[in-house]
């Protein structure tokens, strides 16, 4: 049987032991080591002020508010609503806290800006070399579709020549039946039919027709 000194010598062990130190919770994020996340396109920018805690928020920045509590302030919102705002504005790298206080990185508008530009699509050019004829071919017809007649003859007659001349080679014979197919794929998402198109073409000489016979001549109408 163990004695009191004995007992009291293993409880101390006991006592001694180390204890394993308590996880430590992971450090909150610093505005130094989060990269903002930046929106794809200026369109990815605009839709940060669709809510309007974040507009006004951004607003208060952009008049002078350079510090969470002066945003607060001047907003009317509550602390946690501003602070969510403000906290979306950073990660989004519009706003930035630097030695002076809070601050609207314009910067990051100009990026998006020139962004914006360098990835607009160039024109498309339809190679009827008269820049009038090409801003009436960017109108009705897209991607080798005809979006629709215009109503105004002058407009119509451009549409009809350049179906003509990307339709058919001069000289060339077409049965009435590949005349149609082809007509008919200009057709397809404009309020107009093949057989519309193919009148017009006839009537302005851009096809001649013989015994069911289609023929482009060589010379222009």
């Amino acid at each position: 049987m163990p004695t009191d000194r004995s007992t009291e010598r293993a409880s101390g062990q006991r006592a001694e032991q180390p204890t394993a130190p308590a996880p430590s919770a992971p450090p909150a994020p610093s505005a130094e080591r989060t990269a903002p996340a930046e929106p794809a396109d200026l369109s990815g920018a605009v839709g940060l002020f669709a809510e309007e805690s974040r507009a006004r928020v951004f607003a208060a920045v952009v008049l002078g508010a350079a510090t969470p509590a002066q945003v607060t302030e001047r907003t009317g919102l509550s602390p946690k609503q501003a602070a969510t705002a403000l906290r979306r504005l950073r990660d989004q790298g519009v706003i930035a806290e630097g030695a002076d206080g809070l601050a609207v990185v314009y910067d990051r508008f100009r990026e998006l800006a020139r962004s914006a530009r360098e990835s607009k699509p160039a024109a498309e050019s339809y190679g009827s070399g008269d820049e009038q004829s090409e801003t009436v071919l960017r109108t009705f017809v897209r991607d080798g579709r005809l979006v629709r007649l215009p109503a105004q003859w002058e407009r119509k007659l451009v549409v009809l020549r350049h179906i003509a001349e990307r339709t058919f080679e001069p000289g060339v014979e077409y049965p009435e039946r590949t005349v149609n197919e082809k007509l008919r794929a200009w057709c397809e998402d404009a309020p107009v039919d093949h057989v519309t198109l193919r009148r017009y073409l006839v009537d302005l000489h851009h096809l001649h027709r013989r015994v069911g016979v289609y023929r482009r001549p060589a010379t222009a109408a």
